[in-house]
């Protein structure tokens, strides 16, 4: 399959579960993950959530109630989500699903690290957009 590492199991399953918000994903090593839509979300990995090299990460809160309206495939190698915040642009990679669902407590962690630095709750409403930005991502 395109787009996976020699490492990384091919998926065998992926279900959607709307009312616990979680995306279950099956490999063929046998492993299974219950992918939270909100950690899904918090790392999606588009630009908009990771910036455009390291240390432009955007904090991502207020998403702890965010649906699936879309799952659909990209390929052999992937599946774009949209969420019911409007966010649609990130492609997650067969491997990168892998990472978030055997990584998920690092993850929860780090998350709650970064939310503590920035000085700002799991549930604050995320900023306005405005001002100086991204260049490259000109009105």
């Amino acid at each position: 399959m395109a787009g996976l590492l020699k490492t990384t199991p091919a998926p065998q399953d992926i279900t959607v579960h709307g009312a616990s918000r979680v995306l279950e994903v099956s490999f063929a090593d046998g492993a299974r993950f219950r992918i939270p839509f909100e950690l899904m979300r918090i790392y999606s990995p588009s630009a908009e959530v990771q910036g455009h090299g390291p240390g432009q990460e955007v904090l991502q809160t207020g998403k702890r109630n965010v649906t699936l309206e879309g799952l659909e495939p990209v390929g052999n190698y992937a599946v774009k989500p949209t969420f019911s915040d409007g966010h649609d642009s990130g492609l997650f990679t067969w491997e990168y699903l892998y990472f978030l669902g055997s990584e998920q407590d690092k993850l929860w962690t780090d998350y709650e690290r970064r939310l503590q630095e920035a000085h700002t709750e799991r549930d604050a409403p995320m900023p306005e957009k405005g001002g100086a930005g991204c260049s490259s991502h000109a009105h």
